[in-house]
């Protein structure tokens, strides 16, 4: 590292280099982790609205939304679906996509904090900016892929003593 002040132009010994071996495991076994506990929230979710279609319909045909048990239904399929994608490392990426893409109209018609006043607006704010870190969670799976315990990587090892 390079540094104006002398003092902190030392390298730092690196804490999460993989020559260890808890670093080693770590980086091979967070991914999955990570994964396990950002799809958790899509499926449940999912799986609640069929539970509670009536309830969540009421609440979509409240905020004004159109054509609700057809975007109901896509809302549902997109959670399962692209929670499930995510949960398995398989076809990752395309299934965080997925879900970013859906989080993005949902947030901002769902938690639209600016509409609204006192606890409510405190309320929504933190279920916004909770989305938010939702998407960040969503855009690294996009970026880094679904990492070494997954689908993907098991079809890539299989592709790679195939060829």
């Amino acid at each position: 590292m390079t540094s104006l002040n002398p003092a902190l132009s030392r390298e730092l010994p690196a804490a999460t280099s993989s020559s260890t071996p808890l670093a080693s495991t770590l980086s091979r076994v967070s991914p999955a982790l990570g994964r396990g506990l950002l799809a958790l929230i899509f499926v449940a979710s999912g799986l609640g609205k069929i539970a509670s279609w009536d309830q969540t319909a009421a609440y979509m045909a409240a905020k004004n939304m159109p054509l609700v048990p057809l975007f109901l239904f896509g809302a549902i399929a997109l959670e399962v679906l692209g929670g499930l994608s995510v949960l398995l490392g398989y076809k990752a990426r395309l299934g965080a996509t997925a879900l970013l893409v859906f989080m993005i109209p949902a947030t901002l018609i769902f938690h639209a904090f600016w509409g609204v006043e006192g606890m409510q607006r405190q309320m929504e704010m933190i279920n916004f900016m909770k989305n938010l870190s939702i998407m960040g969670g969503l855009l690294m799976v996009v970026g880094l892929g679904a990492g070494a315990y997954s689908l993907d990587a098991r079809s890539a090892a299989k592709r790679d003593r195939g060829a």
